[in-house]
């Protein structure tokens, strides 16, 4: 099976002319560095500088380490003492559910700031919807409350 695929540009020879002409003018675009992407180099210049001065910060430590690791300093410390007893305690997973509620609480408060500013601008669309949220959230707090999370065990 053989496709006949015939040039495009022999049919039409004002399009194969359009197309030279635009591209001449391309070349002459990018010649007198009137590209759009020269308006780019400040930002891509700025990426390069901080990708380079990043990998030189964190190469330095590795040509001036002067650590030579040692039983004392690999050991715990607690204010100048031995350590006592297992000094590699495990954190309870309770600790971290209460850290997470208290950040999506505490970012509530973020959102009522300033909507509470804006109140008379954004209307009663604003209005119902942030006592939509607030709704959701208080939910999930009693939620959350009914099952335990909030209790030390």
């Amino acid at each position: 099976m053989t496709m006949n695929c015939a040039d495009p540009f022999a049919s039409n020879p004002d399009l194969n002319a359009s197309l030279i002409n635009n591209a001449k003018v391309l070349v002459k675009n990018i010649a007198s560095a009137e590209c759009v992407s020269t308006q780019y180099l400040p930002i891509l210049i700025f990426l390069v500088v901080a990708i380079g001065l990043s990998i030189v910060i964190i190469l330095i430590p590795f040509v001036i380490n002067k650590m030579r690791p040692s039983q004392a300093k690999n050991s715990p410390y607690e204010c100048g003492f031995e350590g006592q007893g297992v000094v590699r305690n495990k954190f309870s997973v309770q600790f971290y559910l209460v850290a997470i509620l208290f950040i999506i609480f505490d970012l509530e408060i973020a959102f009522l700031f300033p909507w509470a500013v804006a109140l008379k601008q954004i209307g009663v669309l604003g209005f119902v919807s942030m006592m939509i949220f607030l709704g959701l959230l208080t939910i999930g707090f009693i939620y959350e409350w009914k099952r335990g999370a909030l209790e030390w065990k």
